[in-house]
């Protein structure tokens, strides 16, 4: 069977052309990006019309290389980006632009609300708190949480608020674009925190609701994520270039897919995703949470089971970064106005691998740099919006290529610390599948098993890992089988890397520095950002 799915990403999309059957492939595939707009008072945001011409534009690009026909897809889905903000009136059109994960301009509207209380945990109204963790183990401890960029538009853009219909996330108002049905899934409907997750009540909790001052009728029909919304109308049929009454499902956020495609779907199985973001995840047939380390348990896709989910904000967002700011001066393409020529693309598929090579010639440890991973704030397991990234102990004799290896150990340390951290909470696994775009150098893999201590192992189509576990719940959807049984069958491990012994004191060393760190800084980093 053919499935398309829409992957979203924070500023790029994939669209994908799946072929399920005895394995997964890929037919044809087609990317485009869009704009994330950060604003000076805190703001992420990107315009929802600029989504939907990036679905049609990549949609109708997967025809054009491939024989197969609009008639002959099954079904699609969204895999999207989580704990955005649209705000649509009856019709489901956007009244503003969206505001992203990243948003944090909620600062206020959380002190007032969360910040109030005699006892107070974590900076919180302990008795808000409780109520919070009373009916879903969670509670909008982050001024980066919808809640608050809800309720920043109430406060701030009253003639907006008050034309909205329904608040939605990023994958529901695409749905509703595709289907003229206004919905949420369960998962995002969790992400707002205003969600019981308790067996036999599951759906919107009014006293949560009551307590946030949300208005209920904001609040849309919740549905599942393997559940069919509706078919294709009629315009959006014709702005795709796909048949009318095509079947989409409810789909869900990116977190709420990647076990899956990673093939971790036995309670206990652990996860690490390098992509723009980064995270740690452990797949458990029960929910928990550490309020201290913003750490909880989010649904997944397969009723019944959580996904144990610590966020780095910023971890292939950081690579890019050294990418553009150190990188490219190394290799002289600004200094001597050079292009990157066929002959490079012969030797490397592309920079980053470059840039992998060139680490690769510096000793662990970096010669004593260290960088810390906090381009955007940090969430986990210590939430400061002010936190940033900082090159520590430069010296003379210190290169660009120690300062790049540098990046991506402090990535891995920041995840490391995820990683042990959620180990305090639940068994993770000994075993641990390497996800995202960071595992494809065999580089970061090893430097990945290297300073967390454990066998690492990567799988096929990891940069659409997302996408895929998508596309197997769609199947799931469409044939009846067990979502378990159609991952273990169509996901396995393709490469594996064992921690060095040798490696292990130098990486040791420079984690407990790398731990310091923050503490040491917090204070500065307020001072000059907040």
């Amino acid at each position: 069977m053919y499935i398309i799915i829409y992957d979203f990403g924070t500023s790029s999309l994939k669209t994908c052309l799946f072929d399920i059957g005895e394995k997964i492939t890929i037919e044809a595939s087609s990317n485009t990006s869009y704009e994330l707009r950060i604003l000076e008072n805190g703001g992420a945001e990107q315009d929802p019309d600029e989504w939907w011409s990036a679905v049609c534009k990549t949609t109708k690009e997967l025809f054009s290389e491939t024989a197969i026909t609009p008639d002959e897809v099954s079904g699609l889905a969204f895999c999207s980006q989580m704990q955005g903000m649209v705000l649509v009136d009856s019709e489901g059109n956007a009244l503003r632009p969206a505001m992203t994960y990243m948003d944090s301009r909620g600062v206020r509207e959380y002190k007032n609300c969360m910040g109030k209380g005699i006892i107070k945990v974590s900076g919180c109204s302990l008795y808000k708190l409780l109520r919070n963790l009373r009916v879903n183990y969670a509670g909008s401890t982050s001024v980066k949480d919808p809640i608050w960029k809800y309720k920043w538009v109430e406060n701030n853009e009253r003639d907006v608020f008050d034309k909205v219909s329904k608040w939605l996330d990023v994958g529901d108002y695409l749905v509703s674009r595709c289907t003229g049905k206004i919905i949420r899934t369960a998962d995002s409907a969790f992400a707002t925190f205003l969600y019981d997750t308790r067996k036999g009540r599951e759906g919107w909790n009014k006293g949560l609701v009551k307590m946030y001052k949300v208005k209920p009728e904001h609040l849309p029909p919740i549905i599942g994520c393997t559940d069919i919304v509706g078919g294709l109308t009629e315009k959006a049929a014709y702005d795709l270039g796909l048949k009318e009454g095509t079947p989409v499902f409810g789909g869900g956020g990116d977190t709420t897919f990647v076990n899956i495609g990673a093939g971790c779907t036995t309670s206990g199985e652990t996860h690490i995703y390098i992509g723009t973001s980064g995270w740690v995840s452990t797949y458990l047939d029960y929910q928990t949470v550490d309020i201290n380390a913003m750490i909880t348990g989010v649904l997944s896709a397969n009723r019944g089971y959580f996904n144990y989910y610590a966020e780095l904000e910023t971890a292939g967002k950081c690579y890019e970064w050294v990418k553009n700011h150190l990188a490219l001066d190394e290799i002289n393409i600004y200094l001597e106005k050079t292009e990157v020529t066929d002959d490079f693309e012969s030797e490397f598929t592309s920079l980053y691998d470059y840039m992998s090579s060139e680490v690769s010639k510096v000793p662990p440890g970096a010669n004593g740099v260290i960088f810390t991973p906090w381009l955007h704030g940090n969430r986990c397991p210590f939430e400061d919006a002010n936190a940033a990234g900082m090159f520590f102990n430069i010296r003379i004799d210190t290169g660009k290529r120690d300062m790049i290896r540098a990046v991506l150990e402090g990535i891995c340390y920041h995840l490391r610390w995820l990683l042990e951290c959620e180990a305090k909470k639940v068994k993770t696994s000994d075993v641990i599948r390497f996800v995202g775009g960071g595992s494809l150098s065999p580089v970061i893999c090893q430097m990945l098993a290297d300073i967390i201590g454990r066998k690492v192992e990567t799988v096929d189509n990891t940069q659409e890992v997302g996408a895929v576990g998508c596309a197997i719940v769609v199947a799931a959807g469409l044939t009846g089988e067990d979502i378990e049984d159609v991952s273990r069958r169509l996901v396995k491990a393709n490469h594996c890397y064992l921690p060095d012994p040798g490696n292990k004191e130098i990486y040791e060393r420079n984690y407990r520095v790398f731990k310091r760190l923050y503490k040491s800084n917090a204070a500065n980093f307020s001072k000059l950002n907040s």
